[in-house]
């Protein structure tokens, strides 16, 4: 098409009027959720306490055992016939 043809003739818009302020609220709501969040103040007699050096190593394995095997087990017990034997209540 020539440029001569394109003169006078109406773009259609891709969205509609007043679209705008979704695009705004949806970019501000995005700007905000990547904001930062503070942090409590660090205190260094309390940041090497040994049992809290040991719960950082053993928290991934407890939510392992979790997933992997405390779940499926609930699940297994909340249908028949084992909800009966074990007593699960909805």
């Amino acid at each position: 098409m020539r440029r001569e043809e394109k003169i006078g003739r109406a773009v259609p818009r891709r969205w509609p009027r007043g679209g705008g302020w979704i695009a705004a609220v949806v970019a501000a709501l995005l700007l905000a959720l990547a904001s930062p969040v503070a942090a409590d103040e660090y205190d260094p007699s309390e940041g090497g306490h040994p049992l809290r050096i040991v719960a950082y190593m053993l928290h991934p394995l407890g939510v392992a055992l979790d997933y992997l095997l405390l779940r499926p087990a609930h699940w297994l017990v909340s249908h028949e016939p084992f909800k009966t034997a074990f007593g699960h209540e909805d």
